[in-house]
């Protein structure tokens, strides 16, 4: 059984939980959506395991059904199938890193994307996602920007190529509030976003979009992902060489400061 499978089943599992504590506890699935704060199409998805449930609401959850903490133990397993297989290594490093460095060729980071555009991009994709899917993808997107409010917060670079910034996904509009938002996490002590411009004659990342994490106990790691397909590279050979290629990327790129100033250009002919 593959993870995705395995998601499915313990979602379908959860959901069915969720039901048999509703239904004891004499509630309507409208009652208890008002209970928690969802809609009643929405506990009906949780309850299918059409939807994920945040793991944030696992409290309300079990104190509106006097579940005794029955559904907060499943927090690490809810944690888990919120994101897709393929990116759940790296979930897990990004949310335990000191220092995170991102070469971005396609799309913003997930990290520095507007709501408006995160959905927008998930709405690209081929074959379609229901609306369901889409908006779980979105919350969870959303959720790993908790790092910027980590004590301490980890030093943070973004290296991206030009055409990330024009690529009008989700429209003019769209693109010029991710823009804004780039410009103001780039304000950040702990932030330096660098863009690597279409006329420079040197590109050390052709190969594409890559990520090197250090974590607390000082180790270096890489992440590659390419379609739903993803690699980590924890052999030092192999991560001194994505080091060495994005030392070069930085010095290629424009300074943070020329990067600031080339962004607000951008949008000024939005």
């Amino acid at each position: 059984m593959t993870d995705q499978d395995e998601s499915a089943e313990f979602l379908k599992g959860f959901g069915r939980q969720i039901r048999i504590l509703r239904e004891r506890a004499g509630f309507t699935r409208a009652q208890l959506g008002v209970r928690v704060g969802y809609s009643e199409d929405q506990i009906t998805s949780v309850e299918l395991g059409r939807r994920i449930l945040k793991p944030e609401m696992l409290p309300k959850f079990d104190e509106a059904l006097g579940a005794e903490d029955m559904l907060n133990v499943m927090r690490l397993q809810l944690e888990k199938a919120r994101y897709p297989a393929f990116f759940r290594d790296a979930a897990k490093l990004e949310a335990s890193a000191v220092d995170l460095r991102f070469y971005d060729t396609h799309v913003v980071n997930g990290l520095l994307q507007t709501e408006e555009y995160a959905r927008a991009v998930f709405g690209t994709m081929r074959p379609p996602m229901d609306e369901a899917k889409l908006e779980e993808r979105v919350a969870s997107r959303l959720a790993r920007q908790a790092v910027f409010a980590r004590r301490p917060e980890p030093m943070m670079t973004f290296v991206m190529d030009e055409s990330v910034l024009r690529r009008p996904i989700g429209g003019r509009q769209v693109l010029r509030g991710q823009l804004e938002q780039v410009l103001l996490v780039a304000q950040k002590a702990t932030v330096e976003v660098q863009v690597l411009p279409l006329a420079s004659e040197d590109n050390a990342g052709l190969a594409g979009p890559f990520t090197l994490t250090e974590n607390t106990a000082g180790r270096r790691i890489g992440y590659v992902e390419v379609q739903t397909t993803s690699r980590v590279y924890t052999e030092r050979a192999a991560v001194r060489a994505l080091e060495t290629k994005y030392g070069i990327l930085r010095a290629q790129a424009l300074t943070p400061r020329e990067s600031q100033a080339f962004i607000t250009g951008l949008m000024e002919g939005l």
